[in-house]
């Protein structure tokens, strides 16, 4: 595949990087810092069969206004693409935001506002060349309202919703739609945090992710096993929902 990685200098965006480099795909990066993406592209390109060039462009789920100029960069580079992975993302915990309505609101507009607008532009671009595949980062998170995320919880939600519905909408059109919902998984983002039970590597997630966006497959889970617990818990009753702290 040609694909746009955007978010690819950290955590999941440069563990789906590196294994995508490493066996050939033509990839083009996105993130906001100019230093960590020379540093990613460059140790992407000695991972490609050959050391083919993996190019770069800044572009910030912050700024909107530099969207466009980005995937002209990676159209250029690229020849066109194919896919477009969006890892990028902000996570705070429910106390964090309830007690900062600046970082709440920083939060809100890129995690569902800003993706979707980046989405959309990507979106656009697939589907004036008749195909293509949008690789889309949710959350376990957005899947039910929680009392431990229920801020951050709600803007994956909204992401969730958007993206199934591309895929219901665009599907047969030739737009295919990935939605990953990852549990918890150990990098710079969950830093510090206590890791619950299946906590993921990130690694293993991203091959378990590259996997769903051969296949097309519209929802992945990763690690595989929140795809049970969660249907468990969208299965219980309010009033237990009130009572437990999951």
């Amino acid at each position: 595949m040609k694909a746009v990685i955007l978010g690819a200098t950290k955590g999941m965006g440069r563990a789906l990087a590196r294994q995508a480099a490493a066996r050939g795909d033509a990839l083009f990066l996105l993130g906001r810092n100019t230093s960590d993406l020379e540093r990613s592209a460059a140790d992407c390109t000695a991972r490609t069969p050959g050391q083919v060039k993996v190019g770069f462009a800044t572009c910030d789920l912050a700024d909107p206004d530099g969207f466009d100029a980005a995937l002209d960069a990676a159209d250029e580079a690229l020849g066109g693409f194919d896919t477009v992975i969006v890892t990028a993302g902000m996570f705070g915990t429910q106390e964090q935001l309830e007690a900062d309505l600046d970082r709440l609101r920083a939060l809100l507009t890129v995690n569902f506002a800003h993706t979707v607008l980046f989405c959309e532009a990507a979106r656009a671009r697939l589907m004036a060349r008749g195909s293509g595949t949008l690789c889309v980062f949710s959350s376990v998170a957005g899947d039910r309202g929680r009392k431990p995320v229920v801020l951050y919880g709600a803007s994956k939600a909204g992401l969730s919703a958007y993206l199934e519905g591309l895929d219901h909408r665009y599907r047969a059109a030739g737009l295919v739609t990935v939605c990953v919902k990852p549990g918890f998984v150990r990098t710079s983002m969950t830093e510090g945090l206590t890791p619950p039970p299946f906590a993921g590597e990130p690694d293993t997630v991203a091959s378990r992710v590259l996997a769903a966006v051969d296949r097309g497959k519209p929802v992945v889970y990763a690690p595989w096993i929140w795809a049970w617990v969660m249907w468990v818990i969208r299965l219980l009753p309010r009033f237990v929902m009130r009572k437990v702290g999951f």
